[in-house]
């Protein structure tokens, strides 16, 4: 177990941060919560398109809802304190070898990510609702990039980010069968499904541009 915890720092240390203020603002932006909004509206217009009811659209809603709650509101409440691993940014064998950007280093405890919980969650619960190959792909990706943020920022070992995969994977699995039991049935068309993946590109668009401009200000 040792020789595992040692191997996951090491590999936290490759994947940790950089020396480009580009990367380092691009990063910030795409972790912050705020910034996917847009992206959950496109989703529930997609929802709301696919619905014939709103008991139907509720029912997604209060879908979506437990993946949150039970993917990241676990892992805060109990398994984070219960198992009080530090994060990297406060582990005392590497906290000061950690490159941080503008001061983050998050709180206490890092096992697991709920970043990862919560976002795999979701993708896996829309991918299995919507049935379309292409958004899957972009929701896959966009959590995986949620993912890769913690670890630039140092915040997540990759032990806790695939342990956040892993629990988000299931919940998001056990949640849509349950939802699918209840829902009436709807239809998700690929030419619905194409705005959040156009949302998508459009936000990390403006995180590249928003990226930039921080870059050559301070430069």
């Amino acid at each position: 177990m040792e020789e595992i915890i040692q191997l996951d720092k090491q590999l936290l240390l490759l994947l940790n941060g950089s020396d480009s203020l580009f990367f380092d603002s691009l990063i910030m932006t795409l972790t912050t919560a705020t910034t996917w909004i847009p992206l959950y509206v496109a989703l529930l217009y997609v929802v709301i398109k696919a619905n014939a009811n709103v008991r139907g659209v509720l029912l997604v809603l209060a879908a979506a809802g437990c993946c949150a709650l039970l993917a990241g509101g676990v892992d805060d409440t109990f398994v984070k304190p219960g198992v009080a691993r530090w994060r990297p940014t406060h582990d005392p064998e590497i906290g000061m070898l950690i490159d941080t950007v503008n001061g983050y280093r998050g709180g206490n405890y890092g096992f697991f990510s709920a970043h990862a919980a919560n976002t795999f969650s979701i993708a896996v619960f829309l991918s299995l609702l919507m049935r379309q190959r292409l958004l899957t792909v972009f929701l896959i990706a966009w959590s995986l990039i949620n993912c890769y943020t913690r670890m630039y920022l140092g915040v997540h070992y990759p032990g806790d980010i695939t342990v956040g995969l892993l629990w988000g994977g299931l919940v998001g699995t056990a949640v849509y069968f349950v939802h699918r039991r209840l829902a009436p049935p709807a239809t998700y068309l690929l030419k619905d499904c194409y705005v959040p993946i156009a949302v998508l590109c459009l936000t990390f668009l403006v995180a590249v541009i928003k990226a930039i401009v921080d870059a050559y200000s301070f430069s």
